[in-house]
């Protein structure tokens, strides 16, 4: 990323590039997309959640944070432990005789849809070294002045593309109207949770 590009584009270009890959964040997004649960609450969590994360780090904390590897170790459990419970659920889901259906009644209170999407965001070293970590680094390289509005780019990316998943999840309606497409996303779901749970605890523990 060139530094001769204003700091505004600089941060949207970069968070953009880091944020598009699919997690396990951006699968639970999608989901609640599909189902249109709480979707306006959860994008909001996860944009606000991120300009918090991408403030802190270009703030000096991404430093701190690569500085301390106890901290590091118990996040990395924490999220293992989390994306697995999360990854088995999923599969579990796919594995039951009623699949679910866009139309289902049912579903998650706003609770515990917000809960789960503070798992995803903050038990999830992934989000550390994308926002904290790397974005910190190159935000943090600007001049003083410039940083906030290196920030405020980053961010606007984040919240950008949550909504375009959350509420652009519903164009895929159609899709998801037949049983076996849930069966197929869940054992997406499932598998992305335990592999990364299984690559935490590996560099965790390797």
């Amino acid at each position: 990323m060139t530094m001769n590009l204003s700091p505004f584009v600089t941060g949207f270009l970069a968070s953009g590039a880091l944020i598009v890959a699919i997690g396990a964040q951006n699968l639970f997004v999608l989901r609640q997309g599909l189902r249109r649960e709480h979707v306006g609450a959860i994008v909001l969590f996860c944009g606000a959640a991120d300009a918090l994360l991408m403030s802190a780090g270009v703030g000096g904390v991404g430093a701190l944070l690569g500085a301390a590897p106890m901290l590091r170790l118990a996040l990395a459990l924490g999220g293992a432990g989390f994306l697995g419970w999360y990854g088995v659920g999923a599969l579990r889901r796919m594995a039951a005789p009623g699949a679910m259906r866009v139309s289902a009644a049912g579903g998650v209170s706003m609770g515990r849809a917000l809960a789960a999407t503070a798992g995803f965001t903050f038990l999830n070293p992934h989000v550390y070294l994308d926002t904290v970590l790397l974005l910190g680094t190159l935000g943090g390289a600007l001049p003083p002045a410039l940083r906030p509005v290196f920030v405020a780019g980053a961010a606007t990316a984040s919240f950008m593309w949550f909504a375009a998943l959350g509420y652009g999840a519903r164009l895929l309606r159609p899709v998801f109207e037949r049983p076996a497409s849930w069966r197929v996303l869940d054992a997406l779901v499932g598998a992305v949770m335990l592999s990364l749970a299984a690559s935490l605890i590996w560099r965790a523990v390797g």
